[in-house]
């Protein structure tokens, strides 16, 4: 149990802490009291107060956090503006988060999500700069009789160039991408003979386990992958090109992430793969047996999943706040608090939802459903 529970809350804390360090250094940056800082939610296990009095503090329910700012009525940024007004001089109104500008209090909202970004990033370009990345072309060595590739007309020794438009740069991309597919037919496109091929493929959805044994349903196309005349092409990369490759890996996390909850939102995808805090807590125990780099990129995928979550605009989450935001700049003043708290009570009916969804899949999982 340890193994998997001492890896999750460290994977917990780095993703929370770089997500509301986000919130807070750009809080201070423009002026912003800043009372807590908080990972975890509930009582509070332990803490210090820093010079400026900022409460520093981790809670006994570590999944999630939060920075409260000076004059606000709750952890989720709530603020009275007609009641603060009355309640603090001018000096005290300065540090106020609600009587900020428009464009500071949204990049303070936004800075939260973005350091997700910026995090996963930064471990993608440490692992391609001092790991390396692979680029071995990806060669089927085998089509399966009977599969859906060999009903397309995939065959041996067929270089796979790209799979739904995005090109394959690896044997390590295939996988992915088939996995990441939601559409009825994958389009690939080989190179038979220094002639390129386009062909649609219909995939079998299997139900498995992965590497790790955990129980899956997998798209399958009928097909084995080698390397190009059986050599391997993994490189380091120098800093340039390294960072091109991160940047390019969040943005591909992130439109396969959006592409793949908007199918299961129409019913196209499988909805039993969306899981919650118990399945990332199994996986990561499991992914950090295999060593550090594999758990530091797991880190980043979930990074990018929370600063991605964080972004859709549901009230209690950042993107709820700039959703307001986007209403204030058109109406030229704030939403008023009984139309907030209307809003917020819908984005508590959908969080909860959301969570009770994820848990009994989790649960599911586990073999108790």
């Amino acid at each position: 149990m340890l193994d998997f529970i001492l890896p999750f809350m460290v994977l917990i804390l780095v993703v929370v802490f770089i997500h509301e360090y986000g919130h807070y250094y750009f809080a201070k940056k423009f002026g912003v009291g800043v009372t807590d800082f908080s990972i975890g939610f509930g009582k509070e296990l332990f803490g210090w107060n820093d010079k400026s009095g900022t409460r520093w503090k981790i809670c006994w329910f570590p999944l999630g956090g939060y920075v409260k700012f000076f004059g606000d009525r709750n952890v989720f940024s709530q603020a009275d503006h007609d009641e603060i007004l009355k309640k603090y001089n001018e000096k005290e109104r300065e540090k106020l988060f609600t009587l900020k500008p428009l464009y500071q209090r949204a990049i303070i909202v936004a800075a939260g999500p973005i350091a997700n970004f910026i995090l996963a990033a930064i471990i993608f370009l440490f692992i391609y700069m001092f790991v390396g990345k692979d680029f071995t072309p990806a060669v089927i060595n085998e089509v399966q009789i009977e599969s859906p590739a060999e009903k397309a007309g995939l065959k041996k020794n067929d270089i796979i160039l790209e799979i739904d438009g995005t090109k394959v740069e690896s044997v390590l991309d295939v996988s992915k991408l088939i996995t990441m597919s939601t559409s009825e037919f994958i389009d690939f496109k080989v190179s038979r003979y220094e002639k390129d091929l386009f062909l649609k493929i219909k995939p079998n959805i299997i139900a498995t386990e992965d590497s790790l044994g955990n129980k899956v349903n997998k798209r399958v196309v009928g097909i084995v992958i080698g390397a190009f005349n059986d050599k391997v092409n993994h490189i380091k990369l120098g800093p340039l090109k390294a960072l091109y490759y991160s940047v390019n890996e969040v943005y591909f996390v992130t439109s396969s992430t959006l592409s793949y909850l908007g199918s299961m939102i129409f019913g196209d995808a499988d909805t039993s793969q969306l899981g919650g805090p118990i399945r990332i807590a199994k996986i990561s125990g499991q992914v950090a047996q295999f060593g550090i780099i594999p758990f530091l990129s797991m880190m980043a995928y979930i990074s990018i999943s929370l600063g991605l979550i964080n972004l859709f605009p549901i009230p209690l989450l950042d993107g709820g706040h700039l959703m307001f935001y986007g209403f204030e700049k058109i109406l030229g003043r704030p939403l008023s608090q009984k139309t907030q708290e209307g809003f917020f009570r819908i984005g508590m009916f959908l969080v909860l939802s959301l969570m009770f969804f994820a848990t009994y899949n989790d649960l599911k999982d586990l073999g108790l459903f």
